[in-house]
């Protein structure tokens, strides 16, 4: 068994391959006429641009950490000399991951616009396949990292099973710091476009979503790209390490006596997930003229079918590895919890449910009633998320072999058991990641792909199939996004403990962590504090960047003659700038939160601090990341369940009061909410790495 590592590898190989693959089939398509090939080629430059300037900013920053991480490991501050490389790698891999995503996605946008003029099928084919290959190289790339660090330590370190999980868990830093930068960047810029190109073209002007007279449609489109695609995958990336990464550390206090078969588990749960995603992405498939829920029905039979197989096989998996059914039964908590998120994610915020129609009929009387039925049905969807992933805690914790019982002899042992259910379960929620994902990157390729039929003057038909495709497409966005919060959430609660385990070694006296203690108390405190500071620094980014842009499309309307009869050509370029300086000064603030936070609440208030933050960040970022989310895809999908002719259709005043709702939803699901997702898995690495400076100077 310790030398089965290799098929680690052999996944990851196999994950690339197929997204090669799908990246050939996607460029064999046709680009369309000299028109959409324009637009497309403005789309990439305005994307390419902003992602250069994007990864020079953090790439100074990553500098400036890894020589922290040098000094502290010279002073013996850290476990060894390995994590100040690896942080560099985890950062380098996630950039890699968005920068793929980003590239197909901008490469399909045109060619999806051409395929769904000849048919719904074939615009669906396309806007997946560029999904799938943002999917598979999100896990190829994180599989082959792990896979690389853990041949690294284990054949050149000689490092034994304990060493190399103990090590590793430090190694998610890179991916989540590069991840945060990604997610807060990209979003900044995409919604101060969305928002800026909302209300002043579709509210102020009354012209439609994606005309070509619109200065800030073009910056728009190239905020798809860079905040939901290559935010996206990056995000993504970094919760797929953080879950393995997470278990390995827990696997070797769970089996002492099998510690290699503890880790090979999530390695070998990831490779059949990986299989299993590519059989399903076969399965997916359309008719014309197929509904909303027929479409949504097609990514169901592919996302399922692939949860369904990856759970059989992970049966005889988990007894040859581990000999445990109990292991097994939380890993089936992952599959089942994640499916579980998805379909409520998706009942409240698509439009073919209740929840969006109702919010959509709250149109009726204004924007004011509008904003409040999103914010109220928001906060309502996170009932089942937070049952679910409760249920799935409990479960995974009891059947891998906890107990509640905290007065048996043997309550330490079986408490290591139990956390490994959870940390497992974390693993088999994403195992399916690679299906899972494409459904939600095809999203952006299909929206740009309706803006560029817009543009380009294609028939109405082949806007209603982009429409359709798009619709589907902020559905799969947020279900994906609460499914990557489900998992930050069983992630965050591994690393925490893994946290705990570790800074016990490092310290002279047992911390006391119970809820008694001022110091946790205080940093629950700190930990609620950080949730909410983040989302309102990352809010307000969004809104002096889309001011910038309303005072902008504002002057070109008034100021550039002949724009509104289409004689003028706007500036396209003055907005893609104002975005992209705009993005690129907002986002370090709260990134460097993560950082700034836990290391200084570890320096006041020691060990028992930290864990009062974490367990804070954790439960109320999850919350809150959960509650935007939903309340931002529900009032986006309300404003096109009108477009498509409902309460008086596009130009009424029920659409101009959907339109403002869209509008305030916008940060809340594409910039502050699947940001949480990272901030409460980064400040726990960022804690774990910096645990031996914390333990060897604190204040209290």
């Amino acid at each position: 068994m310790e030398q089965a590592f290799w098929i680690g590898i052999v996944g990851a190989l196999a994950a690339i391959l197929f997204a090669w693959f799908q990246s050939r089939k996607v460029r064999a398509f046709s680009e369309g006429n000299d028109t959409m090939k324009k637009i497309a080629a403005a789309i990439r430059q305005g994307a390419n641009a902003y992602l250069k300037h994007q990864y020079s900013t953090v790439a100074k920053v990553f500098f400036v950490v890894f020589l922290v991480l040098l000094v502290l490991a010279w002073q013996d501050l850290l476990d060894n000399w390995f994590i100040p490389f690896a942080f560099l790698t985890g950062g380098i891999y996630s950039a890699l991951a968005g920068f793929v995503g980003m590239k197909i996605a901008t490469s399909a946008n045109a060619r999806t616009a051409q395929a769904a003029s000849e048919s719904l099928n074939k615009g669906l084919n396309v806007a997946f396949s560029s999904g799938a290959v943002m999917g598979f190289t999100v896990v190829g790339l994180g599989l082959f990292d792990i896979s690389v660090w853990l041949h690294i330590l284990k054949y050149i370190a000689r490092y034994d099973a304990a060493q190399i999980a103990q090590t590793m868990v430090m190694f998610g830093m890179g991916a989540s710091f590069m991840a945060l930068f990604a997610r807060v960047g990209g979003g900044i810029f995409t919604k101060a476009a969305d928002v800026g190109a909302d209300l002043v073209g579709k509210v102020e002007a009354g012209i439609p979503e994606d005309d070509p007279r619109n200065p800030a449609t073009i910056a728009d489109n190239v905020g798809d790209n860079v905040g939901d695609v290559a935010g996206m995958g990056a995000d993504l990336y970094e919760s797929y390490v953080g879950s393995i990464l997470a278990t390995f550390a827990l696997g070797v206090a769970a089996y002492p006596d099998n510690p290699w078969g503890s880790m090979l588990l999530p390695i070998a749960l990831a490779v059949v997930g990986i299989l299993c995603s590519i059989f399903g992405s076969f399965l997916i498939r359309t008719k014309e003229g197929a509904s909303q829920r027929e479409l949504l029905g097609t990514l169901r039979k592919g996302t399922y079918t692939a949860a369904v197989l990856a759970a059989v096989i992970a049966a005889p998996l988990t007894y040859f590895t581990l000999g445990n059914w109990g292991v097994y039964v939380a890993i089936l908590c992952g599959l089942i919890g994640g499916c579980a998120i998805g379909y409520f994610t998706e009942y409240y915020t698509s439009d073919t449910y209740k929840p969006t129609q109702g919010l959509a009929d709250s149109t009726e009387t204004g924007a004011a009633t509008t904003i409040i039925g999103g914010l109220s049905l928001g906060m309502l969807s996170t009932i089942a998320p937070i049952l679910i992933v409760g249920a799935a805690v409990i479960i995974s914790f009891l059947a891998a072999g906890g107990s509640m019982a905290t007065s048996s002899a043997d309550y330490t042992f079986l408490f290591s058991k139990g956390l490994y259910g959870i940390g497992i379960a974390a693993v088999g929620m994403l195992s399916t990641l690679g299906i899972t994902l494409a459904t939600d990157a095809y999203g952006p390729v299909a929206d740009n792909a309706g803006g560029i039929a817009e543009m380009s003057g294609l028939g109405e038909e082949v806007r209603e199939r982009t429409d359709a495709l798009d619709s589907l497409g902020n559905t799969t966005a947020a279900t994906g996004k609460g499914f990557a919060i489900g998992s930050a959430a069983l992630t965050a609660l591994a690393l925490l403990v893994s946290y705990v385990d570790i800074v016990k070694v490092k310290m002279d006296y047992p911390p006391d962590l119970s809820l008694t203690n001022p110091a946790v108390l205080v940093g629950l405190f700190l930990g609620a504090m950080l949730t909410f500071v983040f989302s309102a620094f990352t809010m307000s980014a969004v809104q002096r960047a889309a001011q910038s842009i309303v005072v902008e499309v504002r002057r070109q309307f008034r100021e550039i003659a002949g724009i509104m009869e289409g004689k003028a050509d706007p500036d396209y370029a003055s907005c893609v700038g104002l975005c992209t300086k705009g993005a690129l000064r907002e986002m370090v603030k709260p990134s460097l939160l993560a950082i700034v936070v836990p290391i200084l609440t570890g320096l006041i208030l020691s060990v028992e601090g930290v864990v009062g933050l974490l367990g804070g960040v954790s439960v109320t970022g999850f919350a809150m990341a959960v509650f935007m989310s939903n309340a931002g895809g529900a009032w986006d999908n309300a404003k096109k369940y009108i477009e498509a002719g409902h309460h008086g259709g596009k130009g009424s005043e029920q659409h101009k009061a959907a339109v403002i709702g869209d509008t305030v939803g916008d940060p809340f699901k594409d910039t502050s909410g699947p940001s949480l997702n990272i901030l409460i898995k980064l400040v726990s690495t960022v804690s774990i790495v910096f645990s031996g400076l914390i333990v060897n100077f604190h204040l209290l």
